[in-house]
């Protein structure tokens, strides 16, 4: 396999230029008006140059190999047939930083530099798809869901908890390792209004479900999904309808958990059968319960976490991997809470 030449600079000030021979794959590397590389120059303050096959890199030296591991990775992806989407940018330039990426090698070690960093990485294959965790708390995530039959995701909006918990599911659902996928959250936004919504019980309650529709239509196409759906392979229910259920043999999600109280946590994390996952996904800044009423998660992780085989896993702002205000967003708040 063609890999890029490096010429590594002999100080600081001295231009580190990468050479790659497939220019057809340069272009997507950098992407539509280069957008890729305008990414890369902001994230770490270099400034890159594109001459024929080639890139050069000018700035700080650890800036320009951090740029340079990012773009020998994300050129490996598109040689190993992959795409490259808006997110896997962000995502090389987050792994580089937490995983302590071996340094530039010489050419005749580059083969085995490439698979140690395949080695590393963490996968998620869907019928749509192929999903890679972004930071180093989503890859651990990711890890444990797969590892543990009972998983929790705590954090700020827009860390992906949920995201890559259905990512999993479908994954292991398409695998044949469990038979069906239930995704739940509690219709706390609702309480006694639902009746004056207009439409059956499925129509009054799905506006509160259409983040988890949003998620499952990401990774398997439309029929397919509407077709389980309608299957009941696939359920997407509020949380109350799972008392009284065994569920076996399923990958289950509880969403948005900081709205569950503390007995409905009780039934629905007793609902756990035999050959089934269950991953719990809350944000523990955002509870909508009334007042004086207490949360569910809290109390499951209060009550919870020093069993083992029951995975923990804590996201911060660091992880936010929608809008880059939205990790802005939720800092100052954060910030607030503490003064």
């Amino acid at each position: 396999m063609a890999t890029s030449a490096l010429t590594p600079p002999t100080d600081l000030n001295a231009e580190l230029v990468l050479e790659f021979p497939d220019n057809f794959l340069l272009i997507d590397l950098c992407g539509e008006y280069d957008r890729n590389l305008t990414e890369i120059e902001v994230a770490l303050s270099v400034q890159i140059l594109r001459r024929g096959n080639q890139l050069s890199i000018l700035g700080e030296e650890d800036a320009q190999k951090t740029a340079a591991r990012v773009l020998q990775s994300i050129y490996q992806r598109l040689e190993a047939g992959k795409s490259v989407e808006r997110g896997d940018v962000d995502r090389e330039l987050r792994m580089d930083m937490t995983e302590g990426y071996s340094p530039i090698v010489a050419d005749d070690q580059k083969e085995l530099f490439k698979g140690d960093a395949s080695a590393n990485r963490i996968e998620i294959k869907t019928r749509k798809k192929l999903i890679e965790p972004r930071t180093d708390a989503q890859k651990t995530y990711v890890k444990s869901l797969f590892d543990n039959e009972l998983a929790f995701g705590i954090g700020p909006a827009g860390t992906g908890k949920t995201y890559l918990a259905v990512a999993v599911g479908v994954n292991m659902f398409i695998n044949g390792q469990v038979d069906r996928i239930i995704l739940s959250r509690p219709a706390v936004e609702a309480g006694e209004k639902l009746g004056y919504l207009p439409g059956d019980m499925k129509d009054k309650v799905d506006p509160y479900m259409q983040p988890l529709y949003d998620a499952l239509n990401d990774f398997l196409p439309g029929k397919q999904a509407a077709k389980l759906i309608e299957e009941k392979r696939i359920e997407i229910a509020p949380l109350a309808f799972m008392r009284g259920r065994t569920l076996s043999n399923a990958f289950v999600v509880l969403d948005e958990a900081q709205n569950a109280t503390s007995m409905q946590m009780k039934m629905f994390l007793t609902r756990l059968g035999e050959g089934s996952r269950m991953v719990i996904t809350g944000d523990r800044t955002q509870i909508d319960l009334p007042r004086g009423v207490s949360s569910g998660l809290w109390d499951a992780e209060r009550l919870l976490k020093n069993i083992p085989k029951i995975s923990f896993n804590y996201f911060t702002s660091k992880d936010v991997v929608r809008h880059p205000l939205v990790a802005a967003i939720i800092e100052a708040y954060e910030a607030d809470t503490d003064s």
